[in-house]
C-alpha cells in the first residue's frame, strides 16, 4: 500500500488502509490559528475524499477553548469518524473536554489502546 505523508509546524498524517493518521507534534499548545492552520491543511491533503481519522493527541500540551469549538465543528470537514489516542492525565483532561462539552459533530471517541481505536473506526471505512 502507497503512503504518502504530509508535515506542517503542528502535525504529520498520511493515509493507510483508508484511515487518515494524524500525529501531533511535541509539547503544543494549539489555538485558534494553529488549529485553522492544521485543518486547512489536512483537507488540502484529502483532496476531496472523506476518512475515518486516528488523531494521536498523546504529547499536546493544551488546546485552548477557540481551537476546541473550531476543531469540533469546522474540523469535521471530511471527516468520518475520529478516534483519539490519548494517555496521559493532560492529554485525557483536555479531550474529554473537548467530546463532552465542545461536543463534535462526528462519531468521536477517546482510545488508550491503538487496536481498539482503529475497531472503531473499521466501522467508518
Amino acid at each position: 500500500m502507497n503512503t504518502k505523508l504530509f508535515e506542517n509546524k503542528y502535525a504529520k498524517f498520511w493515509i493507510y488502509g483508508k484511515i487518515l493518521f494524524f500525529e501531533y507534534k511535541s509539547d503544543l499548545v494549539i489555538d485558534l490559528t494553529a488549529a485553522q492552520l492544521i485543518v486547512a491543511d489536512r483537507i488540502k491533503f484529502q483532496n476531496e475524499t472523506a476518512y475515518p481519522i486516528l488523531c494521536d493527541f498523546r504529547v499536546v500540551m493544551d488546546l485552548d477553548k477557540g481551537a476546541r469549538d473550531y476543531l469540533a465543528q469546522s474540523g469535521s470537514v471530511l471527516t468520518k469518524a475520529v478516534a483519539i489516542l490519548v494517555h496521559q492525565k493532560v492529554s485525557r483532561a483536555i479531550s474529554s473536554f473537548y467530546v463532552t462539552i465542545s461536543k463534535p459533530s462526528i462519531p468521536t471517541k477517546l482510545f488508550d489502546d491503538k487496536a481498539k481505536a482503529l475497531a472503531f473506526l473499521s466501522d467508518y471505512i
